[in-house]
């Protein structure tokens, strides 16, 4: 009986030690996005990404067919809300200034990296935050409207001399 136990132990392990080797990589970039570090000094999107990946370690034996990655992303994008929405969460850290979704806020930023980088859907998206589906609509536009209206980068200077608007 112990040594039944002991094998299903290795091989979540195993399975789990897979899991994380296919999925970590693209579960840190979104984390990354979500606290718009920048990508080389990262801490508050890899602490983010340990505890996403410890509850779901503590809930492999219980998936049951479910996608632990779908557990693994829902785990991330609420650790990081309950830090956006509470007073002193991840808003008073400052974004990196290179990020591209360092012009949103923590909401927003959540908003667009599941519907528009993870894909998922907006009734999802909005169970999973507590929102209506139409507030998740709302941020989503607000957000590509910002992203899309960002200010262009300053003319370069060429040969020394910097072009001079019309």
């Amino acid at each position: 009986m112990r040594e039944r136990h002991v094998l299903q132990g290795v091989r979540r392990d195993r399975e789990f030690a897979a899991f994380v080797a296919g999925a970590a990589g693209r579960l840190l970039h979104a984390a990354t996005l979500l606290t718009a570090e920048d990508p080389d000094d990262n801490p508050r999107a890899r602490r983010l990404l340990t505890h996403a990946l410890a509850h779901t370690y503590a809930a492999w034996d219980r998936l049951r067919g479910e996608d632990p990655y779908d557990l693994a992303r829902r785990q991330l994008a609420a650790r990081f809300a309950r830090g956006a929405w509470r007073a002193g969460g991840w808003h008073r850290a400052r974004p990196h200034r290179g990020s591209p979704l360092a012009v949103l806020g923590p909401q927003e930023r959540l908003v667009v990296v599941l519907r528009l980088y993870e894909g998922v859907a907006e009734e999802q998206t909005a169970a999973l935050l507590g929102l209506s589906s139409e507030r998740v609509r709302v941020l989503c536009v607000r957000a590509t409207a910002t992203l899309l209206r960002r200010p262009a980068a300053p003319s370069a200077a060429v040969g020394g001399v910097k072009a001079v608007p019309s």
